[in-house]
């Protein structure tokens, strides 16, 4: 047996592997002529479910010859696993027939979001020329920071170690009391920019500018953060367009999820059978069933608030 004693998470890897793998056997009925470049024990593999593998991989041109050759290896062993794990009735447990209703399921819905976002209308130059002046932080005043940050243990910042940090001139002075205290630390610098933090972080930042030290607790660990350096950073409208496009046709496609769904949800008859279910805020905005984002506008720089993305972005808990 092939699939013999793997790991858990493997094993939860193979099962949902093997349920979209299984789903591609309806289709070996619809080839044309010409399509097969290999069979595996009478399971052909076409031109299109390679053609397929390369678009996912984001082939380049020039690396087309040998990716298409290992992909096309990639897809042989893919089939053999299938195969095998059929053969020891895999397909049949729990877990694959459910995990197989849920994908068609996700991928039914996707298909008819994909349609639904089809419809969206591609925001006019008006609109957004005028994202670009209600957000002047984001681009016309945009400003970079460069911060300091010292990580260390949370638990080592004691009541010594808490006033040593207010009464410090700087973060080079701080940094000499670690080294005296013998505390393990690292040091680094980053530059982001108001579009990149939430706006209760930069009003700090420039509230307290350089060298004061801000505190962000992180549970096991703890950021000392200090300006070193605060500069203009604009962005022009005809640079920021495309990510102001990108951004404005994601919000209209949300809008028409949101309206979608709401019509669906009125001519449905649905009951909570459960007295457990979470139905609660089902009407409210913005709380509509989690639907997928196509790819094609899920792609925007532009800051959606809140703004999330590592410590810092995460908010300001525990500053001071």
């Amino acid at each position: 047996m092939v699939l013999a004693n793997p790991p858990m998470q493997l094993t939860s890897l193979m099962l949902i592997f093997v349920l979209i793998l299984l789903g591609c056997d309806s289709q070996s009925k619809n080839k044309k002529p010409g399509q097969a470049l290999v069979s595996v024990n009478g399971h052909e593999i076409t031109v299109l479910q390679l053609n397929d593998e390369i678009k996912r991989a984001g082939i380049r041109a020039d690396q087309y010859e040998n990716a298409s050759q290992q992909l096309l290896e990639s897809l042989i062993a893919r089939q053999l696993i299938v195969e095998e794990a059929i053969r020891n009735k895999l397909d049949r447990t729990p877990d694959v027939m459910q995990a197989r209703e849920r994908a068609m399921a996700q991928i039914t819905a996707q298909a008819y979001l994909q349609e639904v976002a089809s419809r969206v209308i591609k925001p006019a130059d008006s609109e957004i020329n005028e994202y670009f002046q209600k957000h002047p932080h984001y681009f016309s005043e945009r400003k970079q920071f460069d911060l300091i940050m010292v990580r260390l243990i949370s638990k080592e910042i004691d009541e010594e170690l808490k006033r040593l940090i207010d009464n410090a001139k700087s973060v080079n002075d701080l940094i000499g009391s670690l080294d005296k205290k013998n505390l393990s630390y690292s040091r680094n610098v980053i530059s982001r920019n108001t579009s990149d933090l939430p706006a209760d972080m930069v009003k700090l930042l420039q509230d307290k500018g350089q060298d004061h030290i801000i505190v962000v607790n992180e549970r096991e660990q703890s950021l000392l953060i200090s300006v070193n350096a605060i500069r203009d950073n604009p962005i022009s409208l005809k640079a920021a367009t495309p990510q102001i496009e990108r951004y404005l046709i994601n919000q209209k496609y949300k809008q028409a999820t949101d309206a979608e769904i709401s019509r669906l949800r009125s001519l449905a008859k649905i009951e909570y059978l459960s007295a457990k279910a979470p139905s609660g805020n089902a009407e409210k905005p913005g709380t509509q069933a989690s639907v997928l984002i196509p790819e094609s506008v899920n792609n925007s720089n532009v800051p959606q608030e809140p703004v999330s993305e590592g410590p810092i972005e995460r908010g300001i808990m525990g500053l001071k």
